[in-house]
């Protein structure tokens, strides 16, 4: 009894001694990592100019004031339909307008207003200013908002390329931190957030008859073309990398 006691108790202490020795060498490797910023700034040329036709019309009866506001975007869109243009509906609304009178001290109403309004953008300035030309100035037309921006597929390549630069940035600035025994290895987690110049208005313009009121924003140089500063573009990352 003492002796199968004695190989009961050597065959426990066995398990016990390889068990924490396989818990010791099969143990999870601590990652040490590190976390740190980069930054890419660069600028992308504003490639399309685009202007914003807008119709108004008012009657009395809701159906005609919408007839005719219907009709003259009509007109408008069939001839942009002939030329190298995009273009979108911004706006399409049709309300009650009123008007404040002094001398009964009330609301007169004026009748049933609406507005329909359509994009137009052009890679080609000079498109765009033919049309403005074409109609400045006529009854219920309203021409404005001419600017120049950077169009989506263009500023989509750049944006990925500055990315990429970015996290090279945080690369190199982690190198430099964990040198000179270490370097940045794997990275293990990135996130990141843009800002642009195309979120503030550039290159406005008003309709004075048939001619153009450049803001300081933008200019037209000797050639008639219209100017504008490129696109810029900052993003910035944090990135955590582990440390080899």
């Amino acid at each position: 009894m003492k002796k199968t006691l004695t190989i009961l108790t050597i065959i426990v202490g066995v398990a016990v001694i390889l068990d924490l020795s396989f818990g010791i060498f099969n143990k999870p490797r601590e990652i040490r990592t590190i976390n740190v910023t980069g930054e890419c700034l660069t600028s992308v040329p504003k490639d399309r100019t685009a202007i914003t036709l807008r119709v108004t019309t008012l009657d009395k009866n809701a159906a005609k004031s919408m007839k005719m506001a219907t009709e003259k975007m009509a007109n408008i869109t069939d001839y942009l339909k002939t030329v190298d243009v995009k273009m979108q509906t911004t706006e399409f609304d049709s309300y009650e307008k009123s008007e404040w009178n002094h001398v009964t001290q009330k609301s007169d109403i004026l009748g049933i207003e609406t507005r329909i309004a359509v994009e137009v953008s052009a890679q080609n300035p000079e498109i765009i200013e033919d049309i403005l030309n074409k109609f400045a100035g006529q009854d219920d037309i309203f021409v404005g908002n001419l600017r120049m921006f950077t169009a989506q597929e263009t500023l989509k390549p750049a944006m990925e390329k500055c990315l990429s630069a970015a996290v090279e940035d945080a690369r190199t600035r982690a190198n430099a931190l964990v040198a000179p025994k270490n370097k940045a290895g794997k990275l293990l987690s990135v996130s990141y957030g843009t800002t642009s110049s195309m979120e503030r208005p550039y290159a406005n313009y008003r309709v004075m008859g048939a001619k153009l009121a450049v803001a300081e924003s933008a200019t037209f140089d000797t050639g008639g073309s219209i100017v504008s500063k490129d696109t810029e573009l900052t993003i910035n990352v944090s990135a955590t990398f582990e440390i080899k």
